[in-house]
């Protein structure tokens, strides 16, 4: 996948300042491109071989630098949602949030269980949505895909998924990546075997990071 390339930093250069009459100088900028930038990865499945799992790794291995994507792995533990324990967090809800707080964005790999979103997964969205004060996911962008052994791909529980992000303030990209019949589309290696369903992730996370591309340079 093929990334735009940020301009170089412009050199230290003075101005005049139009009100202040006075000489200002611009400091360097640093250039980021070099810099990883983490996305992370949640599974709605608890199963260590899910195919949202899978479906997680194979996008992260089409991703391109700088980003990088980690898959969460302390959703089993996230404790049930109680507002008692909101202004403190138990340990579990606490990593969760600590987690996607540290992200650039997010990508939610989610299947669906009776037409809807997996209660662990929703469960962690409402920790991870609560006290609204302290929600980690306003403003956070957010992609959301699914997989499924069913030929629709999860596709209810993703705009389920959808839904309550928006719902929570979060950047939702809308579109998505609904991936059916999943128990025949994997190898071995478990990433995705056809090119085409993976040209097709990677021009979604193209879109996606494209979307939160952070600004071209910072001053020093």
């Amino acid at each position: 996948m093929t990334s735009a390339i940020s301009p170089p930093c412009q050199p230290s250069f003075q101005w005049k300042g139009v009100s202040e009459g006075k000489e200002h100088q611009m400091r360097n900028c640093v250039d980021e491109s070099h810099i990883p930038i983490r996305l992370l990865g949640i599974s709605g499945s608890l199963r260590e071989s899910s195919f949202n799992r899978r479906l997680l790794l194979t996008a992260a291995e089409l991703l391109d630098p700088p980003f990088k994507l980690h898959v969460f792995s302390g959703l089993k533990a996230v404790e049930p949602f109680d507002e008692d324990d909101e202004a403190v967090p138990p340990p579990g809800a606490t990593a969760m949030r600590q987690a996607i707080r540290a992200a650039r964005g997010v990508v939610i790999a989610t299947p669906e269980y009776n037409s809807s979103l997996p209660g662990q997964l929703k469960n962690a969205l409402d920790w991870a949505s609560r006290p609204r004060e302290t929600s980690v996911l306003i403003g956070k962008p957010m992609l959301v895909i699914g997989a499924s052994p069913s030929r629709f791909g999860a596709a209810w529980a993703q705009d389920e998924a959808r839904k309550v992000l928006k719902r929570s303030g979060a950047d939702v990209l809308e579109m998505g990546f609904a991936l059916g019949n999943a128990f025949a589309e994997f190898d071995e290696s478990n990433m995705l075997r056809s090119e085409a369903y993976r040209d097709q992730l990677r021009g979604l996370l193209l879109t996606f990071v494209e979307h939160i591309r952070p600004q071209e340079s910072i001053f020093a």
